[in-house]
C-alpha cells in the first residue's frame, strides 16, 4: 500500500466519522427542540389559568381524595 492510498483511506475514515457526528448532533438538536416546545406549551397552560390557582385546586383535590381513602380503610 502506497502513501497515497493511506491518505485516501484516512480521508475516507475522517469523512465517515464526520457524518456519524452530524447524525448524532442532529438527533440532539431534535430533542432540544421537542423539550423547548413542551416547555412553551406548559407556560401557555399556566398563563391561561386564573391567577392564584396554578395547581392549588388540583393539590386540594388530591389531598381530599387521600383523606377519603384513609377514612374508608
Amino acid at each position: 500500500m502506497g502513501i497515497a492510498d493511506q491518505f485516501k483511506d484516512k480521508a475516507q475514515e475522517l469523512a465517515d466519522q464526520a457524518k456519524q457526528q452530524q447524525k448524532k448532533a442532529g438527533g440532539r438538536r431534535d430533542e432540544r427542540h421537542d423539550r423547548a416546545s413542551d416547555a412553551d406549551e406548559q407556560r401557555a397552560d399556566r398563563a391561561a389559568r386564573p391567577a392564584g390557582q396554578s395547581g392549588v385546586r388540583e393539590r386540594a383535590q388530591g389531598a381530599s381524595d387521600q383523606a377519603r381513602e384513609r377514612f374508608d380503610r
